[in-house]
């Protein structure tokens, strides 16, 4: 019988053994603590057990025959660096060990392998198993850790990129409306002051919520100064977390690079509106809206930058559906809509 693993990767154990009693006494004997284990006799069944990742390989001396070991070395070339798969080999008392060990060692340089003697009491198996699930735990938050290093680097990266877009754009706007040097350099400072305003707001507010309408006003700031109304806002004053806040300014940051860029902002005519509501419900609703008139005619692109690719998971995230962002020829919108208790979490 063969027991499908559970939800989470690497922490079940594969048994390899070919004779039936072998493969139920072990099964039993992990079952009895909870484990979760998949056993195979067929080698066709053991290749797709590989396939699903085990966090531990228990193998009996016998099923040590030349496809094996090779199947089981074509697996552990196929791990990433971070893994190291621990393979249990159980062996006769009268087996070479020193022979065995120095021929699995060459064939399988990347596992981690632990020898017993059979007959092994189930305490001293069960042990071994645990030991070494908990070091595939490890080996999983290591590999965890890096994938979210390499995610925040990238992030960062694009970040940084969009902040030096945007600060690009805020000079040339400044520029195109001042008379002397004197004033670019007090309006572009004043700009680039505006823009810091909004981390301040939302990463040093005094409490654990604050106010939807300050951050937005700080957001689009650096765009609205001279007189000139590029982005116009208008909504309710509501309260919201400091996370749900960081996610809005955020987004909406992506939206304004993108508009710069391609959209409404990249024309002198050009404006946005962010609008939101929230509906007079017994469970509120909260509804925001960007709408982007004035620009170049929009066209759907091609492929889906990662400011796109951030927006639509970001607030996703944040009001537990997907907004909708459309490409329509007059300009981009987009809409966002979920329970406001969501944004005040």
């Amino acid at each position: 019988m063969n027991e499908a693993p559970s939800e989470s990767e690497l922490d079940w154990v594969l048994i390899l053994a070919p004779f039936r009693k072998d493969a139920d006494y072990i099964a039993a004997s992990l079952r009895e603590q909870n484990l979760v284990v998949r056993h195979s006799q067929a080698e066709e069944g053991f290749v797709h057990s590989l396939s699903l990742s085990p966090g531990v390989i228990i193998i009996t001396h016998e099923a040590l025959n030349p496809p094996v070991v090779a199947t089981i070395a074509g697996h552990l070339a196929s791990q990433p660096d971070w893994s190291e798969v621990p393979i249990i080999i159980l062996l006769e008392k009268s087996a070479p060990l020193a022979r065995i060990r120095g021929q699995l060692e060459r064939f399988w340089p990347s596992a981690r392998l632990l020898f017993h003697t059979r007959p092994i009491a189930r305490l001293e198996l069960v042990n071994s198993v645990q030991t070494n699930l908990l070091v595939r735990l490890r080996q999983k938050q290591v590999r965890d850790a890096i994938e979210r290093e390499v995610e925040l680097r990238l992030e960062l990266n694009h970040r940084i990129k969009n902040i030096l877009a945007s600060v690009t754009s805020i000079f040339q706007m400044t520029r195109r409306g001042a008379s002397s040097a004197e004033e670019l350099a007090a309006d572009f400072t004043g700009r680039l002051q505006a823009l810091s305003n909004v981390h301040t707001a939302v990463f040093e507010a005094g409490g654990e919520e604050v106010s939807l309408s300050s951050v937005i006003a700080m957001t689009v700031a650096p765009y609205n100064t001279g007189g000139l109304s590029r982005i116009n806002f208008n909504g309710p004053d509501v309260f919201i977390s400091r996370t749900s806040a960081t996610t809005i300014a955020l987004c909406l940051h992506e939206l304004t690079t993108n508009a710069i860029k391609y959209g409404a902002l990249s024309q002198k005519d050009g404006i946005v509106d962010v609008t939101w509501s929230i509906s007079a419900e017994v469970s509120p609703v909260f509804s925001l809206n960007w709408t982007e008139t004035g620009g170049p005619a929009v066209a759907e692109p091609t492929r889906q930058g990662y400011g796109t690719k951030y927006v639509r998971s970001a607030l996703a995230s944040l009001f537990g559906a997907a907004p909708a962002i459309t490409f329509a020829p007059a300009g981009l919108t987009c809409h966002a809509v979920g329970p406001l208790e969501r944004l005040q979490q």
